[in-house]
């Protein structure tokens, strides 16, 4: 298990990143798309925990695996966590009635891979929710200094790995990001066993963020 990119950001992500309002809706897309329930709902990339209450919330039981130990240092008293690959999960097969990855996908070179392995962990019927930045308004390619006018560049059918970004103050100039086209993360779900049930877009004009309700088959 190699040092993650995060360890080296994860005081910043906590203290700053993290520290301002949510204008682009994760926690709420988060709760309407996970739902009530009870029984432990695993957070794939938990990071520091910021999004357990939302899940504790709604009846479930967070848990969480990441691979930043940075980022884990700040996980007790928020919810139990263990460091570990979204590739490789420490949870036996359908042991798991429900699980969430929220703004992880362009963390990881192999987001499919991901999502097989969350199919892997979930009970049949199992819930899985997906919130993460928005294929086709995000990315390397996407210019976001006017909200008003976002501009978008050649580059969205690239699929590259970089760490250009529009802002100074985000993740991706930081650590980089992957990128996945719209066709390209919604037939990774289909592959994966899961059933998709709902979409949602989160962030106004444009959207930033692009959820999806999933169950396995």
């Amino acid at each position: 298990m190699t040092s993650a990119l995060y360890d080296d950001v994860a005081d910043w992500y906590e203290t700053e990143f993290l520290a301002g309002p949510d204008l682009i809706g994760v926690n709420d897309q988060l709760g309407r798309l996970l739902g009530p329930g009870e029984g432990p709902c695993l957070e794939i990339g938990c990071g520091t925990g910021a999004r357990a209450a939302v899940t504790r919330g709604l009846g479930w039981t967070p848990v969480g695996v990441d691979l930043s130990a940075g980022m884990l240092r700040y996980t007790p008293g928020r919810l139990p966590a263990a460091r570990g690959d979204a590739t490789r999960l420490p949870f036996a097969s359908g042991s798991l009635p429900a699980a969430v990855a929220v703004m992880i996908h362009t963390d990881v070179p192999d987001y499919p891979a991901v999502l097989r392995e969350a199919s892997r962990v979930l009970r049949p019927g199992g819930v899985f929710v997906h919130v993460g930045v928005h294929p086709c308004f995000c990315g390397a390619f996407a210019d976001r200094k006017d909200p008003a006018a976002v501009v978008i560049e050649p580059g969205y059918l690239d699929g590259a790995w970089t760490k250009k970004s529009w802002t100074s103050e985000g993740v991706r100039d930081k650590v980089g990001a992957t990128h996945l086209t719209m066709p390209g993360l919604l037939r990774a779900f289909v592959a994966a066993g899961l059933t998709v049930e709902e979409f949602s877009e989160g962030g106004e004009p444009t959207p930033a963020t692009f959820a999806v309700r999933a169950r396995k088959r």
